[in-house]
Formats: C-alpha cells, sequence, structure tokens
C-alpha cells in the first residue's frame, strides 16, 4: 500500500473560492468528528493519514450479501432473514440503487446550500416496507466468539454512518424509515477443520437512528475547512499524539 501513499497531495482539496464541486463523504464527515486537525491537514493541506491495508475478506462478504439480496429484489420477495427476524419489507427496486451502492464514483448525494459541497454516501442495500418507507441497511463482517452487538464504544461510527445516509435520503426527497438494520456476518471458529470454508452466522440488528447532529456537523467541518488557522487536534487522535511524540524527540 505504501509505494500509493502521498503524504503531499494536491489533488481533492478544499478550496472556498473554487466553482469545482467538492465531494465530503460519509466517512470524511466521521474523520472530522473524531479529529478535526487530522480532517483539516488532510481535506484542506492534502496530507492524509496513512492509508490502513483493504479489508478484503470483508468485502467478499458485502460482495456475497448483495448477490444474495438481489435475488430477491428481482423477484420481489423477502430474504429468508427478513422472514427468520419478523421483519415487513423487501429489498428495494429503483433505477439508481447501483449508483447509490457505488461509493467512489457516485453514492446518494447532496449539495449544502451556498457552497460548493456535495456530501455523499455510498449504501450497501436498501429496502421498502409497506408504507412506502426506505429503509438503510448497512452489511458488517467480523469474527469474535462473543455474540455480535452494537455496543460497544467504538461502534458509534456504524450509527453516525447510517443515521448520515438516513438524512441523505431524506434531503433527497424520500420518505426513510427511523429504523435502519445491520446485516452482520460473525465467522465461526468452533469447527473442527477449516476445510477450506468459512461459515457465518448472520444476525439482522435493527437501530433507530437519530439524524439530529447531522446538519450542524456537517456546517462545522465546512466552517473548519474555511478556517486559515489548524484546528485542534482530537482528544483521543493516535496519528496526533503520535506526531507529538515524534516531534519531542526530534527537536
Amino acid at each position: 500500500m505504501s509505494q500509493y501513499y502521498n503524504p503531499n497531495r494536491k489533488s481533492n482539496l478544499y478550496d472556498k473560492d473554487s466553482i469545482q464541486t467538492f465531494r465530503l463523504s460519509r466517512s470524511r464527515i466521521d474523520s472530522f468528528i473524531n479529529c478535526p486537525r487530522c480532517f483539516y491537514l488532510d481535506r484542506k493541506l492534502g496530507v492524509a493519514q496513512p492509508p490502513g491495508y483493504p479489508f478484503s475478506l470483508n468485502s467478499a462478504v458485502d460482495k456475497l450479501l448483495k448477490k444474495e439480496f438481489d435475488i430477491h429484489r428481482a423477484k420481489g420477495t423477502k430474504h429468508p432473514l427478513m422472514e427468520k427476524y419478523g421483519i415487513d419489507a423487501v429489498p428495494l427496486v429503483h433505477e439508481k440503487i447501483e449508483e447509490w451502492r457505488d461509493s467512489l464514483r457516485a453514492g446518494i448525494t447532496f449539495k449544502v446550500k451556498d457552497s460548493n459541497v456535495v456530501v455523499t454516501g455510498g449504501v450497501d442495500d436498501m429496502w421498502v416496507n409497506p408504507k412506502g418507507e426506505f429503509i438503510v441497511v448497512d452489511y458488517k463482517a467480523t469474527s469474535k466468539e462473543a455474540e455480535v452487538t452494537l455496543d460497544a464504544d467504538w461502534q458509534i461510527g456504524y450509527k453516525r454512518q447510517m443515521e448520515i445516509y438516513q438524512w441523505l435520503f431524506r434531503k433527497n426527497g424520500f420518505k426513510v424509515s427511523k429504523t435502519g438494520y445491520f446485516v452482520y456476518c460473525n465467522g465461526k471458529t468452533d469447527r473442527k477443520a477449516f476445510d477450506g470454508k468459512l461459515e457465518f452466522d448472520i444476525k439482522i440488528i435493527p437501530y433507530k437512528g437519530d439524524t439530529s447532529w447531522v446538519e450542524k456537523t456537517i456546517q462545522d467541518a465546512i466552517d473548519c475547512l474555511k478556517s486559515d488557522k489548524l484546528p485542534e487536534p482530537g482528544e483521543d487522535c493516535d496519528y496526533c499524539k503520535y506526531r507529538k511524540a515524534v516531534k519531542e524527540y526530534e527537536k
């Protein structure tokens, strides 16, 4: 991955005077919440955090789940998991479903008034209930002995992710259910042998979103980018702590 890392990027930078559209993704909004300084360094100055390695196994699970739910989308039927958890909905049929899934080139978008900023997000799936309400669905994959939940502190990022998607769809004029769902796949490690096959327990976890924070946070992020002053680091930002510790030895 390091051969692709550019610590002095010149493209995709925010310029308040530019007429060019600036895409502010769901993940970058989360970055701003976690650490305004790292967000500013990345989106304004072109100094991004070093990239992590891709989660290829998670991507494979996402791809297979999409194929599986698409079978029922084409038939207009419920997936067996939806039946199992008593979810009165079916996979949404819509001409833009693939566009909304494409987070890199398209996604669901909304232009912020009086700015050149377009907020973007790429969903894993959308369902629809008999009321015509859209339901945001996110796929997650892990492997742990305990049953999967949404109770860990770090999973607040998952919840914010869903809430931003709900906000985006409402801003596009769609009726959106307050309740979204996480389709959570947990890899089993209690088998006697691997045998070249990894099996999963799959659980659907409902989550009632609260989007009241989204609009103000987006505006705060834009105001941060408009400033000529480097913001304070996030309280628990490991990157900022690392840079501070290194500076003590570089003086």
